[in-house]
């Protein structure tokens, strides 16, 4: 394997740098927020320095096993944190919720209880590394009882590092994020988004243009859209791509957007829709439309009512 950790992390040469230097000078923070748009790297450098900074420690070696044990989230000195759903007395993260059918109305949040579960984890010494590192996902979506607990972890952390990730300082308690070090994440250039997506194995992505309009430089959003894509029905898929033939067939088909798809997938959808119709018409009231079925839904419409109304003017506007 490669003695560079961060080999995978493309395009973020500013965070490798500033993460690099701060293990080589043996200066890390107790605490970093890694900022910046989702999908576009900062896990994956979470992920990257935790491997250099437990590769430099003098009992610790750089190795496969450290990488693989990294990569499959069971070393004991990590802990990785996710925004979960409350369900049936169980915590599920999203991909847990996912893979049982279960059906999310509210988006997940990172717990109270798993605030605690932090304290709990850092109150031990470390097994094999010098230090102890957690990482929070979406660290936005901590409720404000959640950041004051973690507020009270950092201000005594021991031996510990913290990574918080974040789309913008913006989206966190200002105190958690005035002791933080920040480390800023950017958008993709064309050359590095192609790059991504080929290496892993996502290079048909590139020849949609409707999804990397989505993306916008994130490498995460195309592969999850294009994810999402081929979650769609097919022939519902060539359906929406068309504007309906008639009154009847825009209900028909508000109908089979309710049935087949849930709410998520539908947000989604919309999303695609506005860039797909613009590359299709270039027609600034359908775009208008489209946000308009949006904040609908997000704001729990009835959705195949908001699909109805959406069909109806689409199939107006084009005849």
């Amino acid at each position: 394997m490669t003695n560079d950790p961060f080999a995978p992390l493309i395009g973020q040469q500013q965070a490798i740098e500033l993460l690099t230097q701060a293990v080589k000078q043996n200066r890390v923070a107790p605490a970093y927020l890694f900022v910046g748009p989702d999908g576009v790297g900062r896990s994956l450098a979470a992920r990257c320095f935790i491997e250099l900074l437990f590769s430099h420690d003098v009992e610790t070696k750089l190795s496969a096993s450290l990488h693989n044990r990294l990569l499959q989230g069971n070393h004991p000195d990590v802990l990785w944190v996710e925004p979960t759903y409350q369900y049936q007395g169980q915590r599920l993260t999203a991909k847990e919720a996912a893979e049982k059918g279960v059906k999310r109305k509210a988006p997940p949040v990172i717990r109270l209880e798993q605030i605690r579960q932090i304290t709990e984890f850092l109150g031990r010494p470390p097994l094999e590394a010098s230090r102890n590192v957690v990482v929070l996902e979406q660290a936005e979506t901590m409720a404000e009882a959640a950041a004051n607990a973690l507020l009270k972890t950092l201000e005594e952390p021991g031996k510990a590092t913290l990574i918080l990730i974040a789309p913008t300082p913006d989206a966190v308690l200002p105190t958690l994020v005035s002791r933080c070090q920040r480390i800023p994440f950017y958008r993709l250039d064309g050359e590095s988004l192609a790059k991504v997506l080929t290496q892993s194995g996502h290079g048909e992505v590139l020849q949609n243009q409707a999804l990397l309009s989505i993306a916008a430089g994130s490498p995460g959003s195309a592969i999850a859209s294009y994810e999402q894509l081929q979650a769609i029905p097919p022939e519902l898929l060539e359906a929406v791509k068309k504007a309906p033939a008639s009154y009847r067939q825009a209900l028909e088909l508000a109908k089979a957007i309710d049935k087949d798809l849930d709410t998520e997938a539908q947000l989604w959808l919309v999303d695609y829709l506005q860039q797909f119709y613009w590359h299709k018409w270039y027609r600034l009231s359908i775009i208008q439309q489209l946000e308009k079925a949006r904040k609908s839904l997000l704001c729990y419409a009835q959705p195949r009512l908001v699909w109805e109304c959406t069909l109806l003017s689409l199939y107006q506007q084009c005849q």
